[in-house]
């Protein structure tokens, strides 16, 4: 059986099916439609001879057949991709299709409007943005890289920490004018804050401040607790109340006076904000070039 390019095209097809779980994923991975992924199976499945998957409406599964025949083309094709990653990495060239799992935070406070830089830079990429709370399963999504806060959870995954971003506590000059300047963070209690609610636990983020070695807690209260970042931060400029926020998302803000520092000498907490993907011998030049943008956006 002579090697060709439908041959190749139907392993490869097969691979993407297995990896991600199924047709519709497969297709989104490769870049196909879900007709085109059962076409390119089924001449593969004419082409050796035997059938590779049993398909339900719900699932799909490897045959015996099929398991051995995975098995021995699997290696071959984790070749066949590392040697394409080198090439294009010794050649320079960014490009093809990057998946990104990103924060939605991340999103809205720093890429937003911004995007247009990396792909500006490299005419070859084309960029997914997949806004999600949880980080999922990079592999089983078919996602190259995700952008997320904190520290990561997936012991599986290779993480690389892009930046420790500073916390400020600010508020609008309108407001103080009406409520005062709190001298100490424990003032805050008597302030109205605008408090951001955590995705994961469905609470609202704790107000800490770091400075000078010590730590404390501050107890607020808040009429306003929002879900999005960016609705905290439009309400704190119009005065809405007190927010705290990432400083390189305000920085220009607060050198404008849009914006006051309440507590500059509290401003040591820091939140890391980590890029994650999939264990593998060659990071693909696209993902190292948009986790330098990343670095860039935060710097």
């Amino acid at each position: 059986m002579g090697l060709d390019g439908r041959l190749l095209t139907g392993v490869s097809v097969l691979v993407a099916i297995v990896d991600t779980g199924g047709f519709g994923r497969a297709g989104e991975l490769l870049g196909i439609t879900t007709s085109g992924v059962s076409r390119s199976l089924s001449r593969l499945e004419a082409r050796v001879g035997v059938r590779l998957l049993d398909r339900t409406t719900r699932s799909v599964s490897l045959t015996d057949e099929g398991r051995r025949f995975y098995e021995r083309v699997r290696p071959s094709m984790e070749n066949i991709e590392e040697a394409a990653l080198v090439a294009s990495a010794s050649a320079g060239v960014v490009q093809g299709r990057l998946r990104v799992n990103i924060d939605p935070f991340v999103t809205r406070l720093l890429v937003n409007g911004r995007i247009g830089h990396i792909l500006e830079a490299h005419p070859g990429l084309s960029l997914e943005l997949i806004s999600r709370e949880q980080i999922g399963d990079l592999v089983a999504d078919g996602v190259d890289v995700a952008v997320r806060f904190g520290e990561p959870a997936g012991a599986s995954l290779i993480a690389r920490k892009i930046a420790d971003l500073k916390l400020v506590t600010v508020a609008s000059p309108a407001y103080l004018e009406r409520h005062g300047r709190p001298k100490h963070p424990d003032d805050l209690q008597s302030h109205a804050c605008i408090h951001l609610r955590n995705p994961l636990t469905g609470q609202a983020f704790p107000w800490e401040f770091h400075g000078k070695g010590t730590a404390i807690a501050v107890k607020t209260s808040s009429r306003l607790c929002v879900s999005d970042a960016s609705t905290m931060l439009s309400e704190c400029i119009a005065g809405t109340g007190v927010a705290q926020v990432f400083a390189v998302v305000v920085r220009d803000m607060m050198r404008s006076g849009e914006l006051v520092d309440l507590f500059p000498r509290w401003g040591e907490e820091t939140y890391p904000l980590y890029a994650s993907y999939p264990s593998r011998k060659n990071l693909p030049l696209k993902v190292r070039a948009f986790v330098d943008f990343i670095v860039e956006m935060v710097g």
